[in-house]
C-alpha cells in the first residue's frame, strides 16, 4: 500500500507548482528525480514479485487439475467395484482439489489486476520521470547562462578589467620608454658605413639639385 500511496501522489504531483514553491528549484528537482527513480525501481520490483507468484499459482492449479481428474479415475474405479463408500471419498478429495484451485484462480485475477494497475503506473511515472529530467536540463541551462552572463559582465564593468588595462598603460608606458631609450642610443652613437655612404649619396643628390635650381634662375635672368 506503501508503494502505491507513493505512486499516486508522484503522478499527480504538478512539477511547475513543487518548483514555484522551491527556494532552489535545481536541488528540488534533484530531489523529485531521485524520488521518482526509486519508486519506479519499487514498483518494478513488485511487479516482479508478482508474476512470478501468478507462475506458481498456475503451476500449482495444473498440479490440482491434475489431482481432481486422477480422483475422478478412482471414483470411478471404486463404483465399478460397487465401493460406493471409496467412490464418495474421491469425489470429496476431488472436490477439495477444485475449492483449492478456484481460490488459487481468485488470487490470480487479483494478481492479473494488480499488474495492469503496476504497468499503469509505471508508465505514468516514466512520463513525469521524462518531464522531471527535461525540467532539470532547462534549468541546468538557464543556471550556466546566468553564470556565463555575471561573468561576462564582471569582466567588461568589474575592477578586475579596470586592473587589467591599468597593467597594460604601464607595459605601454615602459614600451615607450624603451623605444625612446634606442632612439636616443641611434643619435647619440657613431654612425655605421652603410649610414656614412647613405649621407654622401644624399648630399649628392641634394648638391645636384641646388646646381640645377641655380642654372634655372640664371636663364631666366638673361
Amino acid at each position: 500500500m506503501g508503494i502505491f500511496s507513493r505512486t499516486r501522489d508522484i503522478v499527480a504531483a504538478n512539477m511547475t507548482e513543487l518548483l514555484d514553491r522551491a527556494e532552489d528549484p535545481a536541488r528540488m528537482i534533484r530531489m523529485i528525480i531521485l524520488e521518482m527513480e526509486e519508486t519506479l525501481v519499487e514498483v518494478r520490483a513488485s511487479a516482479a514479485r508478482s508474476i512470478a507468484d501468478g507462475k506458481e499459482m498456475r503451476r500449482a492449479i495444473s498440479r490440482l487439475d491434475e489431482l481432481q481428474a486422477s480422483w475422478t479415475e478412482k471414483a470411478e474405479l471404486a463404483l465399478s467395484k460397487d465401493r460406493e463408500d471409496l467412490a464418495r471419498a474421491a469425489l470429496g478429495e476431488r472436490q477439495k482439489a477444485a475449492d483449492m484451485a478456484l481460490g488459487l484462480r481468485d488470487e490470480i485475477k487479483l494478481i492479473d489486476d494488480t499488474l495492469k494497475s503496476y504497468e499503469a503506473d509505471i508508465a505514468k511515472l516514466q512520463g513525469k520521470l521524462r518531464e522531471a529530467r527535461a525540467r532539470q536540463n532547462a534549468i541546468s541551462s538557464r543556471i550556466e547562462s546566468a553564470v556565463t552572463r555575471a561573468k561576462a559582465r564582471e569582466m567588461v564593468s568589474g575592477n578586475r578589467t579596470e586592473d587589467a588595462f591599468s597593467r597594460f598603460d604601464v607595459l605601454e608606458r615602459r614600451a615607450d620608454f624603451a623605444e625612446g631609450r634606442a632612439d636616443a642610443l641611434g643619435l647619440t652613437g657613431p654612425k655605421s658605413l652603410e649610414e656614412e655612404i647613405a649621407d654622401l649619396r644624399s648630399s649628392d643628390s641634394v648638391d645636384a639639385e641646388l646646381e640645377a635650381m641655380k642654372a634655372a634662375l640664371k636663364s631666366k635672368g638673361n
